[in-house]
């Protein structure tokens, strides 16, 4: 049973809305496992000598086919190899959408991204937007990446409640997506974006995130950008100058 303070959180497309079959896409239908067994889906897209591995986390609404063209950026343009992952519920996974179970669900693409591309947690690059922001704080908590790319995300879930619902925010835990606390346990490069005209999330409330999180840390304000049309120029340029300021990736392990 989904608690009561998560039922407006999670907008899932199940398959078969979206673009399943990209035309001149290349990628590797995967499937994987979560903690609890919950069956779950993703496209590996591996780059020819890629600049980086990167973990893709989406936001709470969609699924990894209709974010078609941002997968083929980041592995045609940005020459990285990208795992992008449905939550339970979400795409071609199974299950029902929670915070302890999206949670779960990360935690395994992560490994499953680790074995595909034959690297260490600490050699994968996170990246979440919204949702997948407060999932990809949480993993780089866990256990540190090589780093860590926001996008409109949030501090905690309490905070977004309290914007849409103050009345009801109470109802939510503290503790519940708590990303100004589980960034504060990163050490590591981060970049984080947010649109100065998002209602969804204020980008207030990106700050204070901010705030939170250690050096070496970079601040992208994206002019006039929403929630979710934050794919700009210049943020793209912005991107592109941070994985280029990373270290070399380091070379795949050895095929047992």
């Amino acid at each position: 049973m989904v608690p009561l303070d998560e039922l407006l959180l999670f907008f899932p497309a199940k398959f078969p809305e979206g673009d399943w079959q990209p035309e001149g896409e290349t990628f590797e239908d995967v499937t994987f496992q979560a903690e609890d067994g919950t069956q779950l889906h993703g496209w590996y897209c591996p780059c020819e000598e890629p600049r980086g591995v990167l973990l893709l986390a989406h936001g709470n609404a969609g699924n990894i086919a209709t974010r078609v063209d941002w997968i083929r950026y980041l592995q045609r343009k940005a020459r990285l190899s990208v795992f992008a992952f449905d939550y339970r519920g979400y795409g071609k996974s199974e299950g029902k959408p929670s915070v302890k179970g999206v949670l779960q669900d990360a935690t395994a693409a992560r490994a499953k991204l680790c074995e595909l591309a034959k690297v260490n947690d600490s050699d994968v690059i996170l990246m979440g937007e919204s949702l997948g922001g407060a999932v990809a704080t949480a993993l780089a908590a866990q256990a540190k990446p090589r780093a860590l790319i926001l996008q409109s995300t949030f501090p905690s879930l309490r905070e977004v409640a309290a914007v849409h619902y103050p009345r009801l925010a109470w109802l939510v835990s503290r503790s519940k997506l708590d990303s100004v606390t589980a960034i504060a346990q990163y050490q590591g490069p981060l970049l984080q974006s947010h649109g100065n005209a998002d209602r969804t999330i204020p980008i207030a409330l990106a700050e204070k995130l901010f705030q939170a999180a250690n050096q070496p840390k970079q601040w992208v304000t994206i002019d006039n950008a929403g929630h979710n049309n934050w794919i700009t120029g210049e943020y793209l340029q912005q991107l592109d100058r941070f994985l280029d300021s990373l270290p070399a990736p380091p070379q795949k392990q050895d095929s047992k």
